[in-house]
């Protein structure tokens, strides 16, 4: 199957028409949500297996995405970054391939499309993105790194000594953490001491800022700001989006058992597309036939995409034995053996 890219939004610094760059970003974040909810009725249906849903988070990642300057830029995803990758120009079937196992962290060019493959390592992203960055900086390309983390990664030893890093050796690398409200069942209440991811920054000598993770253009803007004080030989920066992840943490959790509706509920009022439909109805520049046409275009990509999905054709067994070791240990041939032998009956 060839996988077709779409074309990623012509944005970034210099942009003037904020009316125009909202409407690029609504239409991307309508088409996130949509393939973002399809990915949980894909996964319900048993196309695939597992998913990690990113709905109320998508002014986040679509808004800070957008920034990068894809000539020289590279990001480092989680494995919930559904919307930065649709945002990079990356193709969902090949971002989905991951989820459906067919393919092991991404079934895109990670070089071209400047976006790393999936990673499931809580933490682990940040510290890659903080070697790309040194590289970068000893290349002089110009490029910056953003790692992107939830607010229960912040906890994880890696950040800290990527920030720590990053810091002292002035990295051109920017820490994007989604504060969702929740580290899977914790609240980041709980397990984020000194009251915000933010506030770390200070001490690792770098700026830290929050900012309304609903709100599409603040998103945007903050990061440009991040990515402009890099490039100048600024450093790192963190920030701390405040954002809310309305469904479960994966597609085999259940949030009914450690939040309540009512708190659900009360995000709904928050939700980044109707804030930014809010705005772009206020701008006058657009009215019901916009909407109807983003609505129709995401719903045909939504089509392709699961079909292509479904098309899928999962990966051999063998790699699960075939790609850990360069020299297998005697244990792991043992278990490819027995592996074999069950599948032979």
């Amino acid at each position: 199957m060839t996988l077709t890219t779409p074309d990623p939004p012509t944005m970034g610094a210099g942009e003037d028409d904020d009316a125009a760059l909202l409407r690029r970003l609504y239409r991307t974040m309508v088409t996130v949500r949509r393939l973002d909810l399809d990915g949980v009725a894909m996964q319900r249906q048993g196309i695939m297996p597992g998913y990690a849903p990113m709905r109320g988070q998508e002014a986040a990642q679509v808004g800070s995405a957008a920034a990068l300057d894809l000539s020289r830029d590279f990001a480092f995803p989680t494995y919930r970054e559904l919307g930065v990758a649709v945002t990079m120009g990356v193709d969902p079937v090949a971002y989905l391939a991951s989820h459906q196992g067919a393919w092991h962290g991404g079934m895109w060019d990670a070089a071209a499309a400047r976006l790393a493959p999936i990673n499931a390592v809580v933490g682990g992203s940040v510290t890659h993105a903080v070697g790309w960055a040194l590289g970068a900086k000893l290349d002089r390309t110009g490029g910056v790194a953003v790692a992107y983390f939830g607010d229960g990664a912040s906890s994880q030893g890696d950040v800290h000594e990527a920030m720590n890093t990053a810091g002292v050796s002035r990295l051109p690398v920017v820490f994007f953490c989604q504060n969702n409200g929740w580290a899977i069942s914790v609240p980041a209440g709980d397990q984020i001491a000194g009251g915000s991811v933010a506030a770390r920054a200070a001490g690792y000598g770098m700026p830290g800022v929050r900012v309304d993770g609903n709100d599409v253009l603040a998103v945007y803007r903050a990061t440009t700001d991040a990515l402009e004080l890099a490039r100048a030989g600024g450093g790192p920066t963190v920030i701390e989006a405040m954002t809310y992840r309305s469904g479960p943490h994966s597609t085999s959790d259940d949030p009914g058992r450690y939040r309540s509706l009512d708190e659900e509920q009360s995000w709904l009022a928050r939700d980044p597309l109707t804030l930014c439909e809010e705005i772009l109805r206020e701008t006058g520049t657009v009215g019901d036939d916009f909407f109807a046409e983003v609505s129709d275009t995401a719903a045909a990509l939504v089509d392709r995409v699961r079909t292509d999905v479904a098309a899928l054709g999962g990966r051999p067994g063998e790699e699960m034995f075939d790609f850990v070791f360069a020299n297998p240990p005697a244990a792991v041939l043992g278990q490819k053996r027995a592996w074999e032998e069950s599948r032979r009956g």
